[in-house]
């Protein structure tokens, strides 16, 4: 059953479910159960890697993308200005 959501879970791409079946790993004593869990485990290690860089990649757009915008903003000034 563990192995049954654990493929779901790769296939969805959801998180949250790897997060779950991560924390209550069985004892499995199939040598092929075994293996089909360290080939999905694999497999989740890297959508969860490929999310990571998707994140890393955002946050570095959006950081350039508000450095933009602060550069293209007027420098205010707190005095008022009234030379001709």
């Amino acid at each position: 059953m563990w192995l049954k959501k654990l493929k779901i879970a790769v296939i969805q791409k959801d998180t949250k479910s790897l997060d779950v079946l991560l924390d209550d790993i069985p004892a499995l004593e199939d040598a092929k159960e075994i293996e089909e869990a360290l080939y999905l485990l694999q497999e989740a290690q890297k959508i969860v890697q490929t999310l990571k860089d998707e994140t890393a990649s955002s946050m570095l757009q959006m950081k350039k993308n508000i450095d933009f915008l602060n550069a293209t903003t007027a420098n205010k000034t707190a005095k008022f200005d009234i030379t001709l």
